[in-house]
């Protein structure tokens, strides 16, 4: 069978999008050695990547949302004569009208409305959104089978565009794996809270930094939250929010932890905080338990899919319920720590990129 994955968005500078499709793709090269792949990469990728025989680079160095993509994309695809097409986003070409799978992450943007939810001028962003609802409705009609992380994600697609659910495939994601761990220095962080993500309106770090004013003003002793996420303007709007609640001084914005370092970060605090109200997955929990600290995590459908009875929750929408994680996890002695972080142990194994390649090779083949 001849497949093309479109690996435009190929590696973590891709964020989880970029996660995915490179951890597809090298897991699909440990054990299918009886179909031959065409691998779509942009210029960088294509120099620097080396592939095993049966496996073809093509040089489509097109941007995402771009007029090449949608017209010249095509006539790369319709050259190759692919048996299936497997589209990583759902940014799809509309010219191609032969078979393809696609993968839709979440439907975050769907629910994710306002000028908070942007950078760009308001009109400019309402034209944005309605390109995206056409191109999103595409990807769902027009495909042969529609991949989802969750089984939430599923339910919600179903229900929004009226579709069979038999055309919905959930592949749970995996954890990457970090054979050169290196540490990271805490030195100057003192005891911390940790989130791990981006600043984006819907992760709710606005009402994470009201419950963190509220618990620093109750101590003595400071306790500093340190986030991890990309420098954007949405960084920016916490750095504000932050000054104005007064707790600038121990919100700690460390830009971009790498992912090497990561575990070492997530293992030297208190805890870590996830309050998003929406996901697609929630990827962060795992790599926190398998770094053996605390884990609290938003009370929403997804997160309970994915971590069950493992974790404690709190809700999201709720200040003081977030403020009382906080002070539990403080509080938390040693050895109920150890009890807890024991809890975790094994169970983020449950959850391999193997896996997912794995079932993601029968529905290519099913198609």
């Amino acid at each position: 069978m001849k497949i093309v994955i479109d690996a435009r968005l190929y590696g973590t500078k891709h964020t989880g999008n970029g996660r995915y499709t490179m951890n597809l793709v090298q897991e699909l090269i440990k054990f299918d050695k009886k179909n031959e792949y065409f691998i779509l990469l942009r210029k960088d990728d294509f120099d620097n990547l080396v592939f095993p025989k049966k496996w073809t680079k093509v040089l489509a160095d097109f941007k995402h949302y771009s007029f090449s993509e949608q017209f010249r994309l095509p006539v790369i695809l319709y050259k190759i004569k692919p048996d299936i097409v497997h589209f990583p986003h759902f940014n799809i070409p509309i010219l191609y009208f032969r078979k393809f799978v696609v993968t839709i992450h979440d439907i975050i943007m769907h629910r994710s409305k306002g000028g908070e939810a942007t950078t760009r001028p308001f009109p400019i962003y309402q034209i944005w959104r309605l390109g995206y609802h056409i191109s999103f409705a595409f990807a769902v009609y027009r495909s042969t089978k529609i991949i989802v992380p969750t089984n939430t994600v599923k339910n919600e697609i179903c229900k929004y565009y009226k579709i069979k659910k038999s055309k919905v495939i959930t592949t749970y994601e995996g954890m990457d794996a970090r054979e050169k761990e290196k540490d990271f220095n805490a030195s100057k962080l003192g005891k911390y809270f940790c989130y791990v993500g981006n600043a984006y309106p819907h992760k709710n770090i606005p009402r994470l930094l009201e419950a963190f004013s509220l618990f620093n003003n109750d101590r003595k002793e400071k306790i500093n939250l340190a986030i991890s996420s990309a420098r954007t303007v949405f960084i920016e709007r916490i750095a504000n929010l932050a000054k104005k609640l007064g707790v600038l001084e121990n919100v700690k914005l460390l830009g971009y932890v790498p992912d090497n370092q990561l575990i070492s970060f997530y293992s030297k605090s208190v805890a870590f905080i996830y309050p998003t109200l929406i996901e697609g997955f929630g990827l962060q929990g795992l790599e926190a338990m398998k770094a053996e600290t605390l884990v609290y995590l938003s009370d929403i459908p997804v997160l309970r899919e994915i971590y069950k009875d493992k974790v404690e929750y709190f809700n999201p929408y709720d200040v003081l319920s977030i403020k009382k994680v906080l002070e539990k996890a403080i509080n938390c002695s040693n050895k109920d720590r150890r009890k807890i972080t024991n809890s975790y142990k094994n169970y983020p194994d449950n959850f391999s990129w193997a896996k997912l390649a794995k079932e993601t090779q029968k529905i290519y083949e099913s198609c």
